[in-house]
């Protein structure tokens, strides 16, 4: 796909990701009266929403329930203006950025500063099966599958299955494993310092919810809330590069900007929760030039029709990636555990 001629750069067609770089990078600089009005339209939608949940438990919680599963998309939202903010495409100024980012982090049960470095890490590794583990969904090769042991194979279906991927493990993820620095905490007192703070702050906002409604409002409206929009999150990590024509090498065949651009996906969203998800599905330009603003990622599709069709996913074609499992090195493909007995057979 990659060998796909594009628009021109100084006359010379573009056939790869290092050559989209240059071109995109006229798209890094964020508008900050653009950023302040979508952080904005994201907060007071979900504080408002959160209030009126929480009003709506003396009238049925029901209703209460279904506005906090509306509020869950406002939730995803701010999760993604987070992430601009750990790329430092939100504002211009880093510290600003940065503590946005944790404020935000504190809604959305993260703490920033671990999970800006673990995200750094799968930026500058995705795609490369030798660095694989930290910021992604685990995925192994078809011959590491069956040079495992039947009850590691077990272990290893049973992650992949979507009920523990998209249910138990965003609970997992969100709830308890981000209460801790996991995989920093032996890399200083920064990442301690983000986690236990965001757990201080957010403990203090559980308790005062506690003392003024009791335990309704935390389990009614709080955790609905928190624990659909980690699913939603889960689902749209997933699918960003989890596809047929995944892009993966080994260490020496490996290179940064081709992985970003044929190894992340183009997630066409209907228009509302494209907003909602603040233009994540875009997410092969994003991985080409992380700097640019969520906002501004339609500019580039719009720019350049070349990357509107670079592994462009649907909505109804993305519900078929969850039967994928094993990444095939000879037919360089994701398969389904079914497809990769017949590969391992044929071998």
């Amino acid at each position: 796909m990659n060998e796909r001629a594009g628009p021109d750069l100084a006359g010379v067609p573009v056939r790869n990701g290092r050559d989209w770089v240059q071109i995109l990078a006229k798209y890094r600089e964020p508008d900050h009266l653009r950023s302040a009005f979508e952080l904005v339209v994201t907060l007071l939608p979900l504080v408002a929403l959160f209030a009126l949940a929480w009003w709506a438990l003396s009238v049925s919680i029901w209703l209460a329930a279904a506005l906090a599963v509306v509020n869950a998309g406002f939730l995803v939202r701010a999760f993604a203006i987070q992430h601009d903010c750990g790329h430092a495409s939100f504002f211009r100024n880093r510290q600003v950025s940065d503590w946005v980012g944790r404020g935000l982090g504190v809604l959305t049960l993260t703490p920033y500063d671990v999970w800006r470095r673990s995200h750094s890490i799968h930026h500058a590794s995705h795609g490369n099966l030798d660095k694989r583990g930290i910021g992604d969904v685990m995925t192994l090769t078809v011959k590491e599958y069956y040079a495992l042991s039947k009850w590691r194979r077990f272990g290893y279906r049973l992650y992949r299955h979507p009920l523990v991927l998209f249910g138990l493990g965003p609970a997992y993820l969100f709830l308890l494993q981000n209460r801790l620095p996991i995989g920093f905490m032996d890399a200083g007192w920064r990442y301690w310092t983000s986690a236990m703070g965001t757990n201080l702050a957010l403990a203090a906002g559980l308790g005062l919810m506690i003392w003024w409604g009791g335990f309704l409002p935390l389990l009614i409206v709080w955790l609905p809330t928190a624990l659909i929009a980690a699913t939603i999150g889960m689902w749209l990590f997933y699918i960003q590069h989890q596809f047929e024509e995944a892009h993966w090498d080994e260490d020496s065949d490996w290179q940064l900007h081709d992985a970003a651009l044929n190894g992340s996906s183009h997630y066409d969203l209907p228009p509302v929760l494209r907003w909602l998800t603040a233009n994540i599905g875009i997410h092969h330009v994003h991985h080409l030039y992380s700097r640019i603003p969520f906002y501004r990622l339609t500019e580039v599709l719009r720019d350049y029709p070349a990357l509107a069709d670079n592994q462009r996913m649907t909505l109804w074609q993305s519900l078929r990636c969850t039967r994928l499992h094993l990444w095939d090195e000879e037919s360089r493909r994701l398969l389904s555990f079914a497809g990769a007995r017949q590969a391992h057979v044929l071998a």
